[in-house]
C-alpha cells in the first residue's frame, strides 16, 4: 500500500478559543482557518463562538463581525456583499460557495467550518492566490476576436444569437466550481478547469466572434480540456446555479462536429 506524508509545517493544529459573551441568546461556534506564512507556524483552527441574534444571517457577516469585535487578525476577502464579485468564495461546511449569500443556517454541523478554496495556495487565512487561475483565463482570449471592419456603431446580434450565451454570462469567475473539481486539484497545471472552460464556451458560441476555429484549435488538447471526466462537482457547487459540465461537453460535441 502507498503511504503519503505531509511535510511537518503543514498538519493542522488546534488554535485559540474565544467563547461567546455572557448572557448569549444564541450561540454558534465558527471554526475557522488560520495560516499566517510570516509567523513561520503551522496552519491552525480557531474557535470562535458568537451570539446569532446580534450578527447577520450569512457567513460572511458573521466573519465580518468577528474580525470587527473579537479578533481583527482574521483576514478574508471581500467586497460587493451580493453575490456579484466572487471575492468571499470559500469553503463552508464542506463546500464551496460564496461566504455573503450562504446562510449560517444552511451550513450543516454543530460548528460553522470555514477554509479557504481547495487546491489554491494560501497567502494568509482565507485569503488564497488566483494568480495561476487568472494567468489560465488569460490564455483563452477572453474577449471578442474579429477580421471583419469594426462596425460603425455597434456589433449587432439577434434576439436568438444573444439567447446562447445565457447560462454562461453570469459567470463572476470565483473559482468555486474549479476548485472544487478533482481533476483540476491533480491536473492544475494543465487542464484549464470547469470555470475557465466554460468562460472558452461564451465566446466560443457568441455569434459576434470570428476566431472559433482557432479557440477549438487551441483547446483540442489531451489536458486542457480532456482531463474532464463529468464528475459533476462543478455544476453541483457553482452558486450561480449554472452548469460548467454542459459547456464543456459542447465543447468536445464541436471538436468532434468539425471533423466530421
Amino acid at each position: 500500500m502507498v503511504e503519503f506524508s505531509l511535510p511537518s509545517n503543514s498538519r493542522v493544529q488546534p488554535g485559540k478559543t474565544w467563547p461567546a459573551k455572557p448572557g448569549a441568546k444564541r450561540p454558534k461556534k465558527f471554526q475557522i482557518y488560520r495560516y499566517d506564512p510570516d509567523t513561520g507556524a503551522n496552519p491552525r483552527i480557531d474557535t470562535y463562538e458568537i451570539d446569532l441574534a446580534e450578527c447577520g444571517p450569512m457567513v460572511l457577516d458573521a466573519l465580518i463581525k468577528i474580525k470587527s469585535e473579537v479578533d481583527s487578525t482574521l483576514t478574508f476577502r471581500r467586497s460587493c456583499r451580493e453575490g456579484v464579485c466572487g471575492s468571499c468564495a470559500m469553503n463552508m461546511g464542506g463546500h464551496n460557495g460564496l461566504a455573503c449569500i450562504k446562510a449560517i443556517e444552511e451550513v450543516p454541523g454543530e460548528a460553522v467550518t470555514v477554509y479557504p478554496l481547495p487546491h489554491m495556495t494560501v497567502i494568509k487565512d482565507l485569503v488564497t492566490d488566483f494568480e495561476p487561475f487568472w494567468a489560465q483565463y488569460e490564455s483563452i482570449s477572453p474577449w471578442i476576436q474579429t477580421r471583419s471592419p469594426v462596425p460603425e456603431k455597434e456589433y449587432r446580434q439577434s434576439p436568438e444569437e444573444r439567447s446562447r450565451l445565457d447560462g454562461l454570462w453570469e459567470c463572476i469567475l470565483c473559482a468555486c466550481c474549479s476548485t472544487s473539481c478533482p481533476s483540476y486539484w491533480w491536473n492544475g497545471d494543465k487542464y484549464l478547469g470547469p470555470a475557465v472552460l466554460l468562460q472558452s464556451y461564451r465566446w466560443i458560441v457568441d455569434s459576434r466572434d470570428e476566431a472559433t476555429g482557432a479557440r477549438l484549435d487551441d483547446l483540442e488538447d489531451p489536458f486542457k480540456l480532456y482531463r474532464c471526466h463529468t464528475i459533476m462537482n462543478c455544476t453541483n457547487t457553482c452558486p450561480k446555479g449554472l452548469n460548467p459540465a454542459k459547456a464543456i461537453a459542447e465543447i468536445k460535441k464541436k471538436i468532434v462536429e468539425r471533423s466530421l
